[in-house]
């Protein structure tokens, strides 16, 4: 597992919590900080804030993307998963190719959502990359 996998799942961990409980992104990333004593982890940081900074922005683009689903409807995982996968081609697209985000994302929903998870955030992910193309 590269690092950078591990550190996105520490950012959906964070999200999730996040989403959960209700506590700011300083203190989702404080609690990753203390089970994560020693690792640099810049990256997981940069996901939650672009993630927390963006969110209204982020749901849109998913809800617009997402034919037929409504973001409430959504498993909290994919959810957050979506936000992580488009925090990266919107906002971080200079550090993460498009197809590596899509990639990631897919994976983490493999791992972490349910059967469908995978299909179900590639086939959103796919359709925001590809608006995302056409205003280029």
């Amino acid at each position: 597992m590269s690092t950078r996998h591990k550190y996105r799942e520490l950012a959906l961990q964070a999200l999730y919590q996040m989403e959960l409980t209700g506590i700011p992104p300083e203190e989702a990333l404080y609690d990753i900080r203390q089970r994560n004593s020693g690792q640099a982890i810049d990256f997981t940081i940069s996901l939650v804030q672009a993630v927390a900074g963006n969110i209204q922005e982020i749901d849109r683009v998913i809800e617009r993307s997402a034919k037929n689903w409504k973001l409430f409807r959504m498993a909290v995982v994919d959810r957050n998963i979506l936000r992580l996968g488009v925090a990266q081609l919107m906002y971080l697209s200079a550090e993460v190719p498009p197809k590596v985000a899509i990639d990631e994302s897919i994976e983490l929903g493999k791992k972490f959502g349910d059967g469908q998870s995978g299909k179900f955030i590639n086939g959103i992910l796919d359709n925001v990359y590809k608006e995302m193309a056409k205003k280029v």
